[in-house]
């Protein structure tokens, strides 16, 4: 039986025209977009409040939907299918919790930021703000890690399936994918990538909506019930390993809870460390930030849960006949871990059609991911590397050109590493499971930077580093311990990437701990972070018209303050009980029920699933449009003009500073020295 590869559905002027060419049209279109942003709102991205946190001034509907998007990883999107491929219906119930619970948990450090770190433009500027240059410097390189590893692990997965779909050189699409990002980043910023994200993941949702009802109602499905009968044998004809009976309809799946560990943990490092989920947070109003990310979070869970679904256990059906593009032969293990179950799946259920559907949507997840990640990387170069380091005087003007080396670096280095990747084996499958093992030494240290206050410079210096280390010694043993060898295969196996995954991320806890009461830092206040400043001055040295102005009395005033504290509780008290239910409640009973699915429980299920999808696609969607999009977009049409206010406040208000405010100015001042050290 031949194991050669199908031929490519769509030809490969389809993959450079669509790389290319709708890359280049989203460019002018958002530089389009942020010229009329300038002259009707005047958000000015040539100043550095603008192009890196957006005045912060972003409202609840888009925070959402920017949240979602900055989840709507190509890898998800080709992962969650391939994974339920092989593991059956209980993974992206795992998968889809690893990635919700989070963005939830998020919300409180969000909000947090805003009590705390007011004026800060990246995570970064908190971490030297609170414990110096050492530290400064370990956080730049956990970063810069983070980041290089998911956009490049992104980048894996997009060009791959790409190729598959329409013959395309690889190492090409690795490079052009990001090319149109580049150019509309450059010149618009963090609105910009606002913006996208949500143009993107309308796109994305609507073919999502679209595929997961094309494949059930494909005549080699017909219904949701029927594809329950169609998989039930097929437990008994390709048995799971660690599955109760072998079964793809079984919760009881010792892969799919072994992942969920993984992936749980990696992300949660992915998201504390991300510079760009903590530049959205800054970017988004004060009254926007814990209902954006708990509504994006929850809204999110069912892009996995779903679309995984339906598209995983589809793929097991449709495989069997002979529509499916290597019938009569499965896919081999190489295919599957490459991502190619959702391409060889559209192929086979909508033909061409299906396949520029998954190249398009693969596209727009890419180019979406891409654009925070330049934004968080060149950030990073431009603030805390130029700004810091080689410039400490370094002007609006200054920064704003090291950004956009930062952002065309960024670009040249992580695709040249996703080259790497290629041209070494390592595949989609390889970099989900190893990520965790060098991204979640920093989880604990950095959340406690924001929200414990006793953490000590010495304990956030030295346990992110032990961490990182014990980790990829248990990595590297547990593999030779296993499988007597450390190679590459050995190192992508489950076992030897959970275990190191667990040990990276929990032995800084115990750590930091410990030393913070060993060697304490006794002369900490939270209003220190304070000395962390807005860049105000435009292109010409002086302070722009338009800046958002930081009014320390005006933000820092009593009811404003408790506003803030009432919204970190509801933050807090929202992601334990996401994550008890999501993690703890819902999944862990099933597996230890040792059950297999029912066809009425089967049909349950899905349906929860769609409707779940559904209101993902409103959330992303249209909350936007209602909480503000579309009065701007008519603001356009017509012509008007709408500056925004000139001093940052929190609870959505107009920001206005009236005359009490200039009256008590002194004594608002003083209530806010008073409220910062309290908390």
């Amino acid at each position: 039986m031949s194991t050669s590869s199908p031929p490519p559905a769509l030809s490969q002027g389809v993959g450079y025209g669509v790389v290319t060419g709708l890359g280049v049209a989203f460019a002018i279109g958002m530089v389009i977009v942020t010229r009329l942003l300038k002259r009707h709102f005047g958000e000015d991205n040539e100043t550095t409040e603008t192009f890196a946190v957006a005045n912060r001034k972003v409202g609840t509907g888009l925070t959402a939907s920017a949240v979602i998007s900055s989840w709507m990883y190509s890898t998800a999107l080709l992962g969650a299918p391939y994974l339920t491929y092989w593991y059956g219906i209980a993974l992206p119930l795992w998968w889809a919790n690893g990635q919700s619970t989070m963005i939830c948990v998020f919300a409180w450090l969000a909000i947090e930021s805003k009590r705390r770190i007011p004026n800060a433009h990246t995570l970064l500027e908190l971490i030297r703000a609170r414990y110096g240059t050492t530290a400064h410097l370990i956080w730049i390189f956990m970063c810069t890690i983070n980041n290089l590893l998911i956009f490049s692990s992104m980048l894996v997965g997009a060009s791959a399936a790409i190729t598959a779909l329409t013959g395309m050189n690889i190492i090409a699409a690795t490079y052009l994918l990001p090319l149109g990002v580049v150019v509309y980043t450059y010149f618009g910023g963090i609105r910009a990538t606002f913006l996208t994200d949500y143009i993107h993941t309308f796109i994305i949702m609507i073919i999502l909506v679209w595929f997961t009802i094309k494949i059930l109602a494909v005549k080699e499905i017909g219904s949701i019930g029927a594809l329950h009968d169609a998989l039930k044998p097929l437990g008994d004809q390709y048995p799971v390993e660690g599955n109760y009976k072998g079964s793809y309809l079984t919760m009881t799946s010792n892969e799919s809870v072994y992942f969920g560990i993984i992936h749980v943990l990696t992300n949660f490092g992915v998201v504390f460390l991300d510079t760009g989920f903590w530049q959205k947070g800054f970017a988004a109003e004060v009254a926007a930030a814990v209902p954006g990310y708990i509504l994006g979070g929850n809204a999110y869970f069912a892009v996995p849960f779903a679309f995984g679904t339906i598209a995983g256990l589809g793929a097991l059906v449709v495989e069997e006949s002979p529509v499916w593009p290597t019938y009569p032969r499965r896919m081999t293990a190489e295919e599957v871990s490459s991502g190619l179950v959702l391409p060889y799946l559209s192929q086979a259920i909508a033909g061409r059609g299906g396949a520029a559907a998954v190249v398009l949507i693969v596209f727009m997840a890419c180019t979406s991911i891409t654009s925070a990640q330049l934004i968080a990387m060149s950030s990073i170069f431009s603030f805390d590397v130029y700004g810091t380091y080689i410039n400490k005087r370094a002007t609006n003007k200054q920064l704003i050109r090291m950004s956009h080396v930062g952002v065309v670096g960024a670009w040249l280095v992580v695709s040249s590493l996703a080259t790497g990747w290629h041209e070494g084996g390592v595949d989609l499958n390889w970099l989900l499971y190893m990520l965790g093992i060098l991204i979640c030494p920093g989880l604990f240290p950095t959340a406690f930077a924001l929200v414990w206050k006793r953490q000590s410079k010495i304990a956030a210096i030295v346990s992110p580093v032990v961490g990182m280390a014990c980790g990829i010694a248990v990595w590297i043993g547990v593999s030779e311990a296993l499988y007597n060898t450390a190679t590459i295969k050995s190192l992508g196996k489950t076992f030897p990437c959970l275990y190191a995954t667990v040990a990276s991320t929990f032995v800084p806890l115990p750590l930091t701990v410990v030393l913070s009461y060993i060697f304490p830092d006794k002369d900490f206040e939270w209003a220190d972070l304070l000395s962390i400043e807005r860049i105000e001055d435009d292109e010409h040295g002086k302070v722009s018209s338009n800046a958002t102005r930081f009014d320390a009395a005006a933000y820092f005033a009593p009811d404003k303050v408790a506003y803030m504290k009432r919204m970190s509780r509801i933050a807090f008290y929202v992601g334990v009980f996401t994550f008890l239910a999501q993690w703890v409640l819902w999944p862990l009973p099933m597996y230890g029920a040792y059950f297999i699915f029912s066809k009425g429980l089967f049909i349950a299920w899905v349906v929860i699933a769609l409707i779940w999808l559904w209101l993902a696609l409103f959330v992303s969607n249209f909350l936007p449009l209602i909480d503000g999009g579309a009065r701007k977009i008519w603001i356009v049409l017509t012509g008007r003009t709408e500056l925004p206010s000139a001093v940052d406040s929190p609870q959505g208000s107009t920001g206005v500073v009236t005359p009490e405010h200039t009256e008590t100015e002194t004594k608002l001042g003083q209530q806010a020295e008073v409220e910062t050290k309290a908390y």
